[in-house]
C-alpha cells in the first residue's frame, strides 16, 4: 500500500476548513440550485476557504457548484467605505433556509470580490463564501432586498437594514463590477507581455532566433540544390540532343524526371519550414501566456492549501484544548446523522457541532465502534460463525504464547503539506516518506494479514457442494479488508529481495511466505499452504495516485485459491482502496468496486459489489452485496454484509411464479435460510494506541529465531520505529534506501556493460519464486518454487542477499 499515514498533521482532530457547500430550501425564486451551505434561496453557496463542492439539498432549484476559490481576507474596516484595500464592509442579512431564514453576516467587498463571514473577527481565519462580481448579476427586489447571482453557480439573497443602506451597497457593487469587467478585458487584450517573465522572454527570443537561423540555412541549401539541379537538367537535356542509343536516351530521361522531382520536393520542404516559423511566431505569445497562467494558478493553489493546512492545525490545537464530550454522549457522535439530516440545509455554516465533520458515519470515533464491536462479537460467538467449540478449545491448547501488545505510538507532529504538495498526481511508491507516515509493519506482513480468517478456507475445504464452498471463499475475500477500517498508516515499502515467513503449522495448520520480487513497480509474491487442504497464492503490484483530497490505491494482480481434495481452483482480484481527507479532516478509508470470484473447474461464479460510501445514502456504510451462480447463471445464494463487520448468505429457494413459471426467491425473503459466514473479531484492548493492529498483526513483527536474514522482522528501521525511536528510524531508513539505490545502479551498470560487450546478462531473479506463465489465467506471474522451508530446517541461508 502506498503512503496513507498522514496522521502526523491531520491527526484525530475535526475535519473541515473547507466545508461542503450548497444551500437549503428557500422561496421559489429563479436561481441556482440547492445544497447544504449558507446559500441563498434555492441556491448553492461557496463555502470554505478553497472551493466547496455543491451537494444538493431540499428546495426548488438545481444543485449548485461553489466558487473555484476565495480571496484572502481583506483588512478589517468599519461599516460603509472600507479601510485600506476594501471598497466596502458591513453587516447584511443573508438568506440561509426556511428554518433559520435570514442570518446576520459580515460582508467585505474588495478587488471585485464579495466575501462574507459570520463575524468581523472571523476575517482572520475563515471565509464562508466568495462571489466574483465580474460575471455576476445584481438585481434589486424591493426596498431592502437585493440578489447577486453568478451565472447560476452561486446566488446570494441579501437584505440591508434600510433602503438607504441597500442603495449604498448596490452602488458599490455596481462600481466594483464595472471595474472588475474592465480589468478582465484589459487583462485579455494587453496582458500578454505582463504575464511573461523576462527569463521566459529571453528564452523565447533565443528559440525564435535559432529557428530563423536554421530556416536560413535550409533556404541556402535549397538555393544550392535548385542551382545545381538546373545545371544537372541542362546537362541532361544536352545529352538527350546527342545521337545516343535509344536505351541511353530513356535512362537520361528518367534521371531528368527524378532531378525535377527532387527540386520540387526541396522547395516544398523549405516552404513548410517557413510556415512553421511563421506559426511559431504567431502563437508563441499565446502559448507563453497560457503556460504562465497555469504556473500562477498552481502557485496560488499551493499557497491556498498551505494556508488551509495551517488553519486546520490551529483549529485542531484549539479543539484539543477544549472540553470534548465523550463519544457515546447523546447529541455528539450518536446523533451526528440525525443532525445532518434535519439541518441539511445549513450544516456547513450554521451548526457549530457539525461544522468540522464532513462524513459522520465514516469517521465515528473508533473507541465507540470498537466498544460496540466487542459486545457484538461476544454475543455472536456461536457455532454458526466459526469452528465448533471443541476444535477452538484444541487450538487454544496448542497455540504458542504470542505477544499481545507493542510499544504505544508516540505523538509526533509533522508538517504534512511541506511533503505532500509536490506529490499530487504522482506514484507515491517512488517518493521517499518519513516513518511518521508508517506503521511498524512491511507490505509483506500486511499481505500476510489476509490469512487472519484462515478458518474460512478450512471450512470451505470441508464443503462437498461447490456453490457452498464458493460462499466461504467469498467471505474470506471480504474478510481481508476488515483490518483496514482504521489502519490509515502506510506499511514500509519492502526492499528488493526482502522476505517474510509466518509459520503457524502447529497452531493453525498453515504456513506462509512472501517475497518482494520487484522494486519498480513494487510487486510482492505470496504463497500459503495448509495441511487442512488448501493453497493460496498471489502476486500483487500496488499502484497509487495522490489526487490532493484523496489517495487511490489500486492493487493489480490475481489471487488463486486451490482446494486439494476437489481440485477446485478459484481466482479473483482486489478492489480499489481510497483514503479520504488527506490534507484537511480526519482520515477515513473506503473500498469500492466489484470482485468476480470464478471456479475454473465448475464454472461457478460469485459477483461481489463493494458499495462506495455516499454522504446522502441511507444505506449502511461499507456495504457489500453478492450473488453465487452456477455455470448456467442460476442464482443459488445471495450474500449481504459489510467489509468491516460481517457477511451472511441466504439460500435462494425456487418458487412458482404468477404465470406458473419458476421464479426465484431472494434470500432475505427467507430469513430461516440465513447463515452467518464470517464476523469480525474485536480489536485488542488499547488498539487505538497501537496503530489499530489486530491480534494477528501484533504478533507479525515479533522476533523469531531461525528466519532468513532477509526477513522483515530483522529490518532495522522498522524495529526502531516500533520501539518509538523515530528519529533513528528515519536515519536508518535513508541508509537502507541509499544502499538499495547503489545496488540498483550496480545492476544497471553491469547490464549496460554486458550489452556493449555483447555478452549475455541475467536480470534480477527472485530467490524463492519463479516467474512463469500461469496455467489458468495465462498471465506471467511469480509462483513459489519451493526450497525455503528445507533451507530453514538446514539453516542454510547462503543464497540470501545482504539487504539490511
Amino acid at each position: 500500500m502506498a503512503a496513507t499515514e498522514l496522521r502526523g498533521v491531520v491527526g484525530p482532530g475535526p475535519a473541515a476548513i473547507a466545508a461542503l457547500g450548497g444551500g437549503g430550501a428557500g422561496p421559489p425564486v429563479v436561481g441556482a440550485g440547492g445544497g447544504r451551505g449558507d446559500a441563498g434561496p434555492g441556491s448553492g453557496a461557496a463555502s470554505g476557504t478553497v472551493a466547496a463542492a455543491a451537494t444538493g439539498g431540499p428546495g426548488p432549484g438545481a444543485g449548485g457548484v461553489a466558487a473555484a476559490g476565495s480571496a484572502p481576507a481583506p483588512p478589517t474596516g468599519g461599516s460603509g467605505a472600507g479601510g485600506s484595500g476594501s471598497a466596502r464592509e458591513g453587516w447584511l442579512f443573508k438568506w440561509t433556509n426556511y428554518i433559520k431564514g435570514y442570518q446576520r453576516r459580515w460582508f467585505v467587498l474588495s478587488n471585485g470580490l464579495l466575501s462574507y463571514y459570520r463575524s468581523k473577527a472571523e476575517m482572520r481565519h475563515t471565509c464562508r463564501g466568495t462571489i466574483n462580481l465580474a460575471t455576476a448579476n445584481i438585481t434589486v427586489e424591493d426596498s431592502c432586498n437585493f440578489i447577486i447571482s453568478n451565472g447560476g453557480a452561486q446566488t446570494y439573497h441579501l437584505k440591508a437594514s434600510s433602503e438607504v443602506e441597500r442603495q449604498r451597497w448596490v452602488t458599490a457593487l455596481e462600481l466594483a463590477k464595472a471595474k472588475a469587467v474592465k480589468m478582465l478585458a484589459e487583462s485579455d487584450e494587453s496582458g500578454d507581455e505582463e504575464s511573461v517573465s523576462q527569463t521566459d522572454k529571453t528564452e523565447l527570443q533565443n528559440t525564435l532566433r535559432t529557428l530563423s537561423s536554421k530556416v536560413e540555412d535550409l533556404s541556402t541549401c535549397n538555393d544550392l540544390i535548385a542551382k545545381h539541379g538546373t545545371a544537372l537538367q541542362r546537362s541532361l537535356s544536352e545529352l538527350e540532343s546527342l545521337k545516343l542509343p535509344a536505351e541511353s536516351n530513356e535512362k537520361i530521361k528518367q534521371v531528368n524526371e527524378r532531378a525535377t522531382l527532387f527540386r520540387i520536393t526541396s522547395n516544398a520542404m523549405i516552404n513548410a519550414c517557413r510556415d512553421f516559423l511563421m506559426l511559431a511566431q504567431t502563437h508563441s505569445k499565446k502559448w507563453q501566456k497560457s503556460l504562465q497562467y497555469e504556473r500562477d494558478q498552481r502557485i496560488r493553489l499551493e499557497e491556498t492549501l498551505e494556508q488551509l493546512a495551517k488553519q486546520h492545525n490551529h483549529l485542531e490545537r484549539a479543539f484539543r484544548g477544549a472540553t470534548v464530550l465523550p463519544a457515546n454522549t447523546p447529541g455528539s457522535v450518536g446523533s451526528g446523522k440525525d443532525q445532518c439530516c434535519s439541518g441539511k440545509g445549513d450544516m456547513s455554516d450554521e451548526d457549530d457541532e457539525n461544522e468540522f465533520f464532513d462524513a459522520p458515519e465514516i469517521i465515528t470515533m473508533p473507541e465507540n465502534l470498537g466498544h460496540k464491536r466487542t459486545g457484538s462479537n461476544i454475543s455472536g460467538a456461536s457455532s454458526d460463525i466459526s469452528l465448533d467449540e471443541q476444535y477452538k478449545h484444541q487450538l487454544e491448547e496448542t497455540k504458542k504464547e504470542k505477544r499481545t501488545r507493542i510499544p504505544y505510538k508516540p505523538n509526533y507532529s509533522l508538517n504534512l503539506w511541506s511533503i505532500m504538495k509536490n506529490c499530487i498526481g504522482k506514484e507515491l511508491s517512488k517518493i521517499p516518506m518519513p516513518v511518521n507516515f508508517n506503521e511498524p509493519l512491511s507490505m509483506l506482513q500486511r499481505l500476510t494479514e489476509d490469512l487472519e480468517y484462515h478458518e474460512l478456507l478450512d471450512r470451505a475445504a470441508k464443503c462437498e457442494n461447490s456453490v457452498e464452498q464458493l460462499c466461504y471463499v467469498a467471505a474470506f475475500t471480504v474478510s481481508s479488508y476488515s483490518t483496514t477500517v482504521f489502519r490509515t498508516s502506510k506499511p514500509f515499502n519492502p526492499l528488493l529481495g526482502e522476505t517474510f515467513e509466518l509459520d503457524r503449522l502447529e497452531e493453525n495448520g498453515y504456513r506462509s511466505l512472501c517475497e518482494q520480487v520487484s522494486h519498480h513497480p513494487p510487486a510482492a509474491a505470496h504463497h500459503a499452504e495448509s495441511k487442512n487442504g488448501w493453497t493460496l497464492r498471489q502476486e500483487i503490484k500496488i499502484t497509487s495516485k495522490f489526487r490532493g483530497k484523496y489517495l487511490s490505491i489500486m492493487p493489480l494482480g490475481t489471487i488463486h485459491c486451490i482446494f486439494h481434495a476437489t481440485g477446485h481452483h478459484y481466482t479473483w482480484k482486489k478492489v480499489t482502496t481510497t483514503v479520504h481527507n488527506i490534507i484537511v479532516g480526519k482520515l477515513w478509508i473506503d473500498q469500492s468496486g466489484e470482485i468476480d470470484i470464478v471456479n475454473h473447474k465448475t464454472g461457478d461464479k460469485c459477483n461481489l459489489k463493494f458499495v462506495p460510501y455516499s454522504y446522502f445514502s441511507r444505506d449502511v456504510a461499507r456495504k457489500v452485496t453478492g450473488e453465487v451462480t452456477d455455470l448456467s447463471g442460476k442464482v443459488h445464494f445471495t450474500l449481504l454484509g459489510t467489509w468491516d463487520e460481517k457477511m451472511e448468505c441466504f439460500k435462494v429457494q425456487p418458487v412458482i411464479g404468477e404465470n406458473g413459471g419458476d421464479a426465484r426467491q431472494r434470500g432475505h425473503e427467507a430469513e430461516e435460510s440465513r447463515v452467518m459466514l464470517w464476523k469480525r473479531n474485536p480489536l485488542p484492548k488499547n488498539a487505538e494506541n497501537m496503530y489499530y493492529f489486530s491480534e494477528l498483526a501484533l504478533t507479525l513483527n515479533a522476533w523469531e529465531s531461525g528466519t532468513a536474514p532477509t526477513d522483515s522482522r530483522l529490518r532495522p528501521d522498522q524495529r526502531l520505529m516500533e520501539n518509538g525511536r523515530w528519529d533513528e528510524a528515519n536515519a536508518e531508513k535513508q541508509r537502507l534506501e541509499e544502499k538499495q539505490r547503489l545496488s540498483r545502479k550496480k545492476r544497471e551498470a553491469e547490464a549496460m556493460k554486458a550489452t556493449e560487450d555483447g555478452t549475455p546478462y541475467d536480470p534480477y531473479k527472485a530467490l524463492w519464486f519463479e516467474r512463469k506463465k500461469d496455467p489458468v489465467t495465462k498471465e506471467l506471474t511469480h509462483i513459489y518454487r519451493g526450497e525455503y522451508w528445507d533451507c530453514k530446517e538446514k539453516q542454510d541461508w547462503s543464497s540470501c542477499p545482504d539487504i539490511f
